[in-house]
């Protein structure tokens, strides 16, 4: 466990960032190299391949449910020297990962060719988009559990075992890629299957990985079947915490779907092109956002000890080091576009509608930056509601919009990423607003008091078994 309540926040914030940065770098080329190597398939596959990974967008609504409850509760739980409460929290949490993982196979299987029918181009589309889902679905189960221990560490301030583990598995994924969707070495030429399958396989390799450093090497919180059982009231400790984080992630779902859908007209290419500059930008939209989550365990942990000025300062030095480093990529995304682009398709009408997507939405960064960083400092106060709302209104002024301006006759497809670029930058300012007023309502409060007025009072519990 390393304390955050003490020392330079910036150091603790650079010392967190590159290893929250690099795993979640790994996971990025990973679709990258998927989309590489799917687009030897053709346009319909790089679209299908495209289209269906967004729907992992609300699957990741889940998961920041459990990862956002976890992180927050336990930094928290950290902060008042509360052990026994972390380790109940870490483990109520995992039984709701197994939950989890289930209802996502399940619902994979009976909603994937639904989902594909509802933003495909063509029917070409739809079944490489629905063969893909239904090869990935067990990554995306697995992620439940992945991403409870990677959470419940991260509030704790160790980041480095979960990027080891997630490099590991990429480089699984990466180098299964080619042997699985091309037939390298095999004969055996899977396709987009191929790429489902590499994702699945190193997703259980990394899982398997992790768990078995908990048992060797973790103590603070460690594994106790005897709290699996589920207790609702703590459930809902974690729920109404990663609730409306998981409903961001919704939104975010909606704002993609209607994306694919408005450019439908346009054809495959264009949804490709769409679907190669969206996973570009959010590579080097990456620094920022691991910037923003290394804030969050630090604010969680000094809001849990009752420091409120270490609490403002985690945001403003968050704020500066994510706009900082934002706007060097700003410069590197406008200044050459095709450079970022290289390789992922040799059709130049997808090429092109990526570069200028990618020219285009860059210009969100900053104000993306700082909606990273103020969602990460309510996630450390434990109030995620304000950034379901901000994100409730960018949905609302950005889809309906969209979907009207596409009735009209000379409809661009630039004409929605302007859109975008209006609706990104309202909720970032309405955000700041929102945490600054939180700031006041909360930090005001004896913060002992309110950190501790989020779990319910109960008795000394005994102190947590060690791992034999």
């Amino acid at each position: 466990m390393k304390d955050l309540t003490h020392g330079s926040i910036v150091r603790h914030i650079l010392a967190m960032a590159p290893p929250i940065m690099l795993g979640m770098v790994t996971i990025m080329i990973c679709q990258l190299v998927d989309l590489y190597f799917v687009s030897g398939l053709g346009e319909a596959a790089v679209a299908g391949v495209a289209a269906a990974g967004n729907a992992g967008f609300l699957v990741n609504a889940l998961l920041q449910v459990l990862g956002v409850g976890t992180v927050a509760l336990v930094a928290h739980a950290v902060g008042r020297k509360d052990r026994h409460d972390a380790n109940l929290i870490f483990n109520q949490a995992i039984a709701m990962s197994l939950l989890f993982g289930l209802l996502t196979l399940v619902m994979g299987a009976a909603l994937s060719r639904l989902y594909m029918r509802s933003v495909a181009a063509d029917q070409a589309t739809i079944e490489a988009g629905t063969t893909y889902l239904l090869w990935f679905m067990p990554a995306l189960a697995l992620e439940f559990a992945m991403q409870v221990l990677a959470s419940a560490m991260r509030a704790t301030g160790i980041v480095r075992p979960a990027m080891l583990v997630r490099a590991v598995a990429v480089a699984i994924n990466i180098a299964l890629a080619p042997v699985l969707i091309s037939g390298w070495g095999t004969g055996h030429a899977l396709g987009v299957a191929g790429a489902g399958l590499a994702s699945s396989i190193a997703v259980a390799i990394g899982v398997l990985m992790l768990l078995v450093h908990f048992r060797k090497v973790e103590r603070y919180v460690v594994f106790d079947p005897a709290q699996w059982r589920p207790q609702l009231r703590h459930w809902k400790r974690i729920l109404n915490v990663g609730l409306p984080a998981g409903g961001e992630f919704v939104m975010v779902f909606i704002i993609m779907g209607v994306g694919y859908y408005v450019l439908s007209i346009f054809g495959p290419a264009a949804q490709a092109g769409f679907g190669i500059g969206t996973r570009v930008l959010g590579l080097i939209q990456m620094p920022a956002l691991a910037v923003a989550l290394a804030a969050g365990p630090i604010a969680g942990q000094n809001f849990g000890a009752g420091n409120g000025a270490r609490v403002r300062e985690t945001f403003v030095k968050a704020a500066l080091v994510a706009t900082a480093v934002t706007i060097v990529f700003l410069i590197l995304a406008q200044a050459a576009p095709g450079l970022l682009l290289t390789g992922f398709s040799n059709d130049p009408e997808t090429m092109a509608v990526a570069s200028l997507f990618v020219r285009i939405i860059s210009l969100n960064m900053v104000a993306q930056a700082l909606i990273f960083t103020c969602s990460s400092m309510f996630q450390g106060l434990g109030n995620t509601k304000p950034v379901l709302w901000t994100s409730a209104i960018r949905v609302l002024t950005y889809s309906l919009p969209s979907i009207w301006l596409s009735t009209w006759p000379g409809f661009r497809m630039e004409h929605v990423w302007y859109l975008s670029i209006v609706t990104t930058t309202l909720q970032a300012a309405l955000n700041v607003w929102l945490l600054r007023r939180e700031f006041t309502k909360r930090l005001a409060l004896p913060l002992k008091e309110a950190a501790s007025g989020q779990a319910e009072a109960r008795p000394v519990a005994p102190p947590v078994r060690e791992p034999a």
